[in-house]
C-alpha cells in the first residue's frame, strides 16, 4: 500500500482500533448492538401480531425513542457528574433483567399492546441513560485527531450489527419463537458489562464541588443555545429526523404489506439497511473528496427521500429491498455528519450534556415523526404517508441550508488556562462557597472605538453564556463616559472558579482581541463579588 498523503486517509479511519480500550468497547457494543437490532425487531413484529393498526404499531417506535427525549438531559448531567464506567456497568445490569423479563413473559404468552409499549419505554429508558455517557467516553479513549474516525467506525458498528441482528431475528422468530430475539439482547448485556469491568480507565479528576443538578441542566441548555456550531447541528438534524422516521416507523408495515412479505422479509429489509450503511461508511470517505458536511447530508438527505418513494411505490420485495439498500447508505452519510459536527462543537467539560442535547433533538424528531406518520398512514395510506415524508424532507433541508454544519472543525476547544488564579475566599465565611457570584470587568475605551467595542462585547456575551454565566450585561459610566463595565453572573463561586478551565484556546484570541480596546496599559480591571 502506497504511503503518499493521497491514499492515507482511507487507512486513516481504522486508526482507532490501535488503542486497546476502544477496540474492545467497540467489539462488546458491536454484539450488543446485535442484540438490540434482534430486540428491536422482535418488538416491532410482535406488535404487528398482537394488534397490526398502523397508529399502534408505530408507537413501538415513539416509545423507543420518547424517553431518550424525556430523560437524555438528566442522564447527560448525571455522566458528567459521575464514574461513567460504573454508572454504565449499573444501567446495563438493569437492563439485562427487564430484557429478560420481556422474553418470560412472551415466552409464557402473557404479553398485551400495552404490556409491550411499557417495557419498550423501559428499555427506550435504560437507552436514554446511557447513550450520553458513551458518546462522553469516546473521546477519552482516542486521541482527538482520531475522533472522527471512532465516530465513523462506532457508527459503523451500529449498523454492522444492523445487518446481523435483523437477519438472525428473523430467523429465529420462525424457526425457535418471538420469544427468542429477548433471551439474546438480555445474554448481550453480559457481555458489555465484561467489557466495561475489564476495561481500566484512568482516574478521571474529582470536582471539588457540584451545582444542583437543575442547575447544571440548564447550564447545558444555555451551552447549547450559544454554542453556534452546536445549535446549527440541531437544527439541520430535526429537519432531517421529522421526516426521514417515516422510514423506520412504517418499515413493520411495508414488509406485511407485500404480498411474499412475512417477519423473513422484515428483517431482510433491516439487514439491507445495515448493509447499506456499511457500504456508505466504508465507500464515503473515498467518495465524499472534498464535499462539505453540508453538501454530504444534502445528498444523503435526497437519498433518504428516494428511498422513501420507492417504499411508497413497492409493490414486491425487489423494489422494497433496493429502497432499504439505498436508504441505509444515505442514513449513515446524514447520521454521522451530524454526529461529528455535534462532538467537535463541544468541549470535554460539558460534552456528556451536549451530545445529550444532541441526541434529544434526535430521538425527540423521531418519536414525533413516528407518531405522525403512523396517524397519516392510518388516515391515508402507506404509500401517501411516505411520499409527503419524502416531500417534507427536501422542503425541511431547503428552509435550514443556513445553517451551517462541521463549524467546529476548526475550533481549538482545549483549555486555554489563561484566566488569572481568582482570589482566596475568606474561609471564615460560611457557605460563600456555594452562593451566586459576580465577576465584572471594568474597561477603558476611546470614544472613536465605542461602537466597534459594543459590538464586540454583544458577540463575546455568547462565550459567557457557554461558559456558565446565567446573567450578562455591559454598561457606561455616567461621570466618566471612557469607562464600561462588562458583568456577569454565575450560580456560585465554585462555578464561577470551573469557568477558568472552560476558556479554549479558540476563545482565547476572540478575548484577546476584546482587551485591546483597553487604552490603559495594565489592561481591563476585573473584581468579584458574592451575593448575599
Amino acid at each position: 500500500m502506497s504511503s503518499s498523503s493521497e491514499v492515507a486517509a482511507p487507512v486513516s479511519a481504522w486508526s482507532p482500533f490501535r488503542y486497546r480500550a476502544f477496540a474492545l468497547l467497540w467489539c462488546a457494543t458491536l454484539i450488543s448492538n446485535v442484540g438490540t437490532w434482534m430486540h428491536e425487531v422482535g418488538a416491532g413484529w410482535l406488535m404487528t401480531e398482537l394488534s397490526p393498526s398502523p397508529a399502534v404499531v408505530s408507537l413501538v417506535q415513539a416509545a423507543t425513542t420518547l424517553p431518550v427525549f424525556l430523560f437524555a438531559l438528566f442522564a447527560g448531567t448525571l455522566a458528567d457528574r459521575l464514574d461513567k464506567r460504573r454508572m454504565l456497568i449499573v444501567i446495563n445490569v438493569i437492563m439485562m433483567f427487564v430484557v429478560a423479563a420481556l422474553a418470560v413473559l412472551v415466552q409464557l404468552q402473557a404479553i398485551t399492546p400495552v404490556i409491550l409499549i411499557l417495557f419498550t419505554l423501559a428499555v427506550g429508558t435504560g437507552a436514554a441513560f446511557m447513550a450520553p455517557a458513551w458518546q462522553a467516553v469516546v473521546p477519552s479513549l482516542i486521541p482527538r485527531d482520531n475522533l472522527q474516525s471512532a465516530i465513523a467506525l462506532n457508527s459503523m458498528g451500529i449498523n454492522i450489527s444492523r445487518a446481523i441482528g435483523p437477519a438472525l431475528a428473523g430467523v429465529l422468530i420462525v424457526s425457535v419463537g418471538l420469544s427468542t430475539p429477548f433471551v439474546v439482547n438480555a445474554i448481550s448485556h453480559l457481555v458489555i458489562i465484561a467489557a466495561l469491568l475489564a476495561w481500566k480507565p484512568e482516574a478521571a479528576p474529582r470536582k471539588s464541588g457540584h451545582q444542583p443538578i437543575v442547575s447544571e441542566m440548564a447550564t447545558g441548555l444555555r451551552h447549547a443555545r450559544y454554542n453556534h456550531a452546536l445549535l446549527a447541528t440541531l437544527i439541520r438534524a430535526a429537519a432531517f429526523f421529522l421526516f426521514a422516521s417515516a422510514y423506520w416507523a412504517m418499515l413493520p408495515l411495508i414488509a406485511r404489506s407485500i404480498p411474499e412479505g412475512g417477519a423473513e422479509l422484515y428483517g431482510l429489509l433491516l439487514t439491507l439497511v445495515g448493509a447499506g450503511a456499511v457500504t456508505g461508511a466504508i465507500a464515503l470517505p473515498r467518495l465524499r473528496g472534498d464535499a462539505s458536511a453540508d453538501q454530504v447530508v444534502i445528498a444523503g438527505t435526497g437519498g433518504t427521500a428516494v428511498a422513501l418513494v420507492l417504499l411508497a411505490v413497492a409493490n414486491n420485495s425487489g423494489v422494497a429491498m433496493l429502497a432499504a439498500f439505498v436508504g441505509g447508505f444515505a442514513w449513515i452519510a446524514v447520521l454521522t455528519t451530524f454526529h461529528v459536527s455535534a462532538q467537535l462543537a463541544l468541549p470535554n467539560w460539558v460534552r456528556a450534556r451536549g451530545m445529550a442535547i444532541f441526541l434529544m433533538v434526535f430521538f425527540g424528531s423521531m418519536a414525533l415523526g413516528a407518531t405522525l406518520w403512523g396517524q397519516v398512514a392510518q388516515a391515508y395510506g402507506l404509500s401517501v404517508a411516505l411520499i409527503i415524508a419524502a416531500a417534507g424532507l427536501v422542503f425541511g433541508s431547503a428552509i435550514t441550508r443556513k445553517a451551517k454544519l462541521g463549524q467546529g472543525e476548526n475550533l481549538d476547544l482545549s483549555p486555554a488556562m489563561l484566566w488569572p488564579a481568582a482570589p482566596d475566599l475568606d474561609l471564615e465565611t460560611d457557605q460563600s462557597a456555594d452562593r451566586a457570584a459576580r465577576v465584572q470587568i471594568e474597561y477603558r475605551i476611546r470614544p472613536e472605538d465605542r461602537t466597534e467595542f459594543i459590538r464586540a462585547l454583544n458577540a463575546w456575551s455568547a462565550q459567557r453564556y457557554r461558559d456558565g454565566a446565567f446573567k450578562w450585561s455591559l454598561i457606561q459610566s455616567v461621570e466618566d463616559p471612557e469607562v464600561w463595565i462588562e458583568s456577569f453572573e454565575v450560580a456560585s463561586w465554585n462555578e464561577h472558579l470551573a469557568q477558568h478551565e472552560r476558556l479554549t484556546v479558540s476563545d482565547s484570541f476572540e478575548q484577546a482581541e476584546i482587551k485591546k480596546f483597553d487604552i490603559r496599559e495594565s489592561g481591563p480591571v476585573v473584581r468579584h463579588y458574592l451575593h448575599f
